[in-house]
């Protein structure tokens, strides 16, 4: 039975095919055949369908366990240096308790294009310390977005879906 998903090489139908060689590294693919004109990916600037241009593409959520003073200490930092380091995105409030679908508390940062996703994303790889990060898009499909779609970084925590499955 097919995967209920299209097909990731819609578009690239009648590609032609690909090289086989490898790169000077000695492991790396060559992408391109000799020639051929490098075109990079709209996706670099613009979100892909069915991402909300209009909004955000992205929400990180950043946990910690509101019972560890020395998380909430981190986490209450890391608010800070975000606000501080990316004035540009969108950072909501410092919770101490959970919220919403959330099972620990956390706060909130929004992305607007791919460029501030791929860069928050880089720097919560190295600077989350303790803390697990839920990434997800936003699709108009709440359940599916915080669920099928979601990426973590450090621990993934269960959410109470129940929240939105009612949205």
């Amino acid at each position: 039975m097919p995967l209920p998903y299209p097909s990731p090489l819609l578009g690239f139908e009648n590609a032609p095919p690909l090289p086989e060689g490898v790169n000077p590294d000695g492991k790396s693919l060559i992408n391109l055949s000799p020639g051929q004109e490098q075109k990079l990916s709209h996706a670099y600037d613009e979100f892909v369908d069915p991402l909300d241009k209009k909004n955000n593409g992205f929400d990180f959520h950043i946990y910690y366990m509101q019972n560890d003073a020395d998380q909430m200490q981190y986490a209450q930092a890391l608010h800070e240096r975000i606000r501080r380091e990316f004035p540009e995105l969108r950072i909501y409030r410092f919770w101490d308790k959970p919220v919403g679908p959330h099972p620990v508390a956390m706060f909130e940062v929004n992305v607007f294009n791919p460029h501030q996703t791929g860069t928050l994303f880089s720097w919560l790889a190295i600077n989350r310390g303790p803390c697990s990060v839920l990434i997800h898009p936003n699709t108009g499909n709440s359940y599916k977005d915080h669920t099928e779609l979601a990426t973590w970084m450090g621990t993934p925590w269960p959410l109470n879906v129940k929240f939105l499955k009612r949205a």
